[in-house]
């Protein structure tokens, strides 16, 4: 199977997950699995939580920016990989004046 997320509809979500300002995404979903390729703009961040259920899974494409995981704060950039694990929290954070774009993965969502 091909996922083409340039041929997926763009969603646009102002405050994903509780956070503030804009995320535009392209996203796959099979009914049990999430992928998607996603933006945040300059300062615009997802707000905190607990994945109870599921992993993520997420993969920087280009720019940099920060992840709050399980209360402390890691760097992340270009070329990196950030995996929040079943019971964990996490928030990403675009703290620098370019878009932050990446790849995640949601899989077994209840």
């Amino acid at each position: 199977m091909i996922i083409d997320f340039d041929r997926i509809e763009e969603t646009v979500s102002d405050g994903f997950k509780g956070g503030e300002g804009i995320m535009r995404s392209h996203g796959y979903f099979d009914g049990s699995n999430r992928i998607m390729r996603a933006s945040l703009e300059p300062g615009a961040y997802i707000g905190m939580h607990t994945h109870e259920d599921n992993c993520e899974i997420v993969y920087i494409l280009k720019g940099k920016g920060k992840f709050i995981y399980d209360g402390q704060e890691f760097p992340i950039s270009e070329g990196q990989c950030h995996y929040c694990p079943k019971g964990h929290t996490h928030s990403l954070i675009n703290d620098s004046a370019e878009d932050l774009v990446f790849f995640a993965a949601v899989p077994a969502q209840p």
